[in-house]
């Protein structure tokens, strides 16, 4: 028998300052049987950074075809593709073949072995790569509730977050820029 999906609900509330963009939204995000709640919360907080009203979570785990979160346009092309972990660089050229804007989000403490061994080659893909703090990460994770309210505050290269079970920071440094 097929281990299901655990469901978390997510009362978001953004403000990115580095956007000027505030918003509120409500994310019921699936976490696969083989998913470790450190990866759901890096996919929570790529949507954060990442936001716009299009945005959206995808099958992630449950299909190779598709990325972790993306945003189309109204004639069905990606616009953008998110990717969380550690992709191949196969991955991320398919990735940059299939959309418009490519952003990686790296996230464990593996992100730095990696990096080094993508790095020489992924700057010929259009692609955008950002690791998140593997330390705030773990952190926010160990509170983690099926049902929960996020106040999400991104400053500068900081991503703020509070809830009920304490405060958190997590890191973003941008690895590959391709503006």
């Amino acid at each position: 028998m097929a281990l299901k999906p655990t469901i978390y609900k997510f009362r978001l509330s953004i403000s990115d300052s580095n956007r000027d963009l505030y918003h509120s939204p409500q994310v019921t995000i699936a976490q696969h049987p083989s998913e470790n709640t450190e990866r759901m919360m890096a996919r929570i907080l790529a949507f954060c950074v990442k936001y716009q009203p299009e945005l959206s979570f995808t099958k992630g785990l449950s299909s190779t075809e598709e990325p972790d979160l993306w945003s189309k346009t109204l004639d069905g092309m990606i616009a953008q593709w998110i990717e969380v972990g550690e992709p191949s660089l196969d991955r991320i050229k398919k990735a940059t073949r299939l959309a418009q804007r490519v952003d990686i989000f790296s996230f464990t403490s593996k992100s730095d072995t990696w990096w080094e061994q993508a790095k020489n080659k992924s700057y010929q893909y259009n692609a955008h790569i950002y690791r998140l703090s593997s330390q705030g990460i773990e952190a926010l994770s160990s509170v983690i509730e099926r049902g929960m309210d996020l106040s999400v505050m991104i400053s500068g290269t900081s991503i703020f977050i509070d809830c009920d079970k304490g405060s958190f920071e997590v890191q973003i440094e941008t690895l590959q820029s391709s503006d």
